[in-house]
């Protein structure tokens, strides 16, 4: 009998969002910034870059140093009238969900109505049981536990019975540490020791479920 519960990161996970909605997604922080903070494009690039690197997500810089509202900056930075003709992901998508049995979950470090309506275009809206966005982590992005602790209080999930789906490292070792089971999404040769297995798409996973009991 299948026990555990599925969590899937959305972006670079269930679709690439590298092509198209990435560098969007960048053109569009930016311009907040230079609108909100009286900052030429320059300028606006370098500071995001370095709150990115410095706290992980620009939110958080901006929050933590020019307390803006983050609905506001999440409302107006994932915007994509285009979102259909912008997805990349695989044809297959729904048939794999469809054949991984258990309860399914969306994690991500983005808003609700950017992530709900990627899910609704991949038209695999229906095959996940929450949505647990940044808002619902309180704007504590992975890898920050809290979400991860959050999502499963909210859906009476023990974490040594899930199988987090992700394409960043360092969200599968925080995974990993509450005793979740870890997949990688990757093209890299080798994985490290926190994770339990590696898979070049979606479309491998079925396969490795004798893998993740």
């Amino acid at each position: 009998m299948w026990r555990h519960a599925w969590i899937f990161d959305l972006d670079n996970t269930l679709h690439n969002a590298r092509p198209h909605i990435f560098p969007h997604i960048n053109r569009a922080m930016t311009g907040y910034l230079q609108a909100h903070l009286g900052l030429d494009e320059q300028a606006a690039g370098e500071l995001r870059h370095r709150y990115w690197k410095s706290y992980g997500a620009t939110l958080l810089g901006l929050m933590r140093n020019h307390a803006t509202d983050p609905r506001h900056f999440l409302w107006h930075t994932h915007q994509l009238p285009d979102l259909k003709r912008m997805l990349v992901h695989e044809p297959q998508l729904r048939a794999i969900l469809r054949r991984l049995p258990g309860r399914k979950y969306v994690f991500s470090n983005a808003p609700a109505h950017y992530a709900r309506a990627v899910l609704k275009a991949l038209a695999v809206a229906d095959l996940f049981d929450d949505v647990f966005s940044i808002e619902r982590a309180r704007f504590r992005p992975k890898p920050d536990s809290h979400g991860f602790l959050s999502l499963c209080r909210a859906n009476r999930l023990k974490p040594q019975r899930c199988i987090m789906v992700e394409d960043s490292l360092e969200n599968l070792r925080a995974a990993g540490r509450l005793g979740m089971k870890t997949v990688w999404v990757t093209r890299a040769e080798r994985a490290p020791g926190h994770v339990d297995v590696k898979i070049a798409n979606l479309l491998q996973l079925p396969r490795m479920l004798p893998y993740l009991q």
